[in-house]
């Protein structure tokens, strides 16, 4: 983990270089205290896609609880009683 202070966001070169070279997320700070986070857009995109593939599973754990999705073998089974087949 980075942490900078604001006044090094003058060098903006620098701070690019940085945030491709660790992949990861730079702490600002602004009178000590945590102001902001610059990262790379790679970074930026890898924890988007994290996120979004988090939030699908919740859904999809909070769909299979609430009964709104059945496992494979229970829908090939329902298909087949549905359409009279073997």
């Amino acid at each position: 983990m980075k942490i900078l202070p604001i006044k090094e966001l003058r060098d903006t070169n620098k701070i690019s270089d940085l945030c491709n070279e660790t992949n990861e997320p730079i702490f600002i700070t602004k009178n000590g205290y945590v102001d902001m986070v610059v990262m790379s857009i790679k970074t930026y995109e890898e924890k988007l896609e994290k996120i979004e593939m988090y939030e699908d599973i919740v859904e999809g754990l909070t769909n299979l609880k609430d009964g709104k999705i059945k496992d494979g073998i229970c829908a090939l089974n329902d298909l087949k009683a549905k359409y009279d087949l073997p």
